[in-house]
């Protein structure tokens, strides 16, 4: 059955921001005292999960949602900082032109993920932002009722092993990019429905047949 629905992920998927992480995290460290991630720790914690990640900075659970709301509006300060991937608008355009509902699921504010969207924020049909006790697997429940489709034409796009988990708790289908926040052999390891190691791979996958006829159509402009 063809996706009638995308809902993806923005931090690692469609942000770059990765980099801002990585300069600010320790900042944060010492701020809500935890631990700072020393240059050598990065590479460990892109194959740990959430709670391992958690566990291994010894994050106060209790501090959580202060973190959250102080890290978004360390966001919105430098959103001009974190550029989309190359390639995002033209992939989310070929999916919305091809009858993809896009929704995008984010635990930053709304107003950051439109800002960092930019012109590319009006091809979402559904946005369900901001951080949540109950996790993503809420939200996805949400954005499938609000779009009026079945389960099964669902499949959410992350970076995260989290991402690959919440959408398996739903029912839906799971597409785990390589140029995200954690390590390819980690979302590997738990077998998601689709693996993307590059951006143009997720059009194809979910408009096969569109992307073929656009191919088509530009060879043969190219060689007439």
């Amino acid at each position: 059955m063809p996706y009638a629905l995308a809902i993806f992920d923005l931090d690692g998927t469609l942000a770059d921001s990765f980099p801002w992480f990585l300069r600010t995290i320790n900042d944060v460290a010492d701020r809500f005292g935890f631990r700072r991630v020393a240059d050598e720790d990065v590479e460990g914690l892109r194959h740990a999960s959430t709670r391992e990640i958690l566990a291994r900075l010894e994050v106060p659970l209790w501090k959580l949602p202060a973190i959250a709301r102080h890290a978004r509006r360390l966001k919105a300060e430098a959103a001009s900082e974190i550029p989309l991937f190359a390639g995002v608008e033209a992939m989310l355009r070929t999916l919305a032109e091809n009858g993809v509902q896009l929704a995008l699921v984010t635990s930053d504010s709304e107003a950051n993920a439109r800002e960092k969207l930019g012109d590319a924020a009006s091809l979402f049909a559904h946005f369900d932002c901001s951080a949540s006790l109950f996790g993503k697997a809420a939200k996805f429940r949400r954005v499938i009722r609000r779009a009026g489709v079945q389960p099964a034409q669902v499949i959410a796009i992350g970076d995260e092993v989290r991402d690959i988990e919440e959408a398996r708790a739903v029912g839906i289908a799971c597409g785990a990019v390589c140029w995200g926040y954690a390590a390819p052999a980690a979302l590997r390891a738990l077998g998601p429905d689709h693996v993307f190691e590059r951006m143009d791979e997720i059009a194809w996958t979910l408009c096969p047949g569109a992307v073929a006829r656009m191919s088509e159509a530009t060879s043969g402009n190219v060689s007439g």
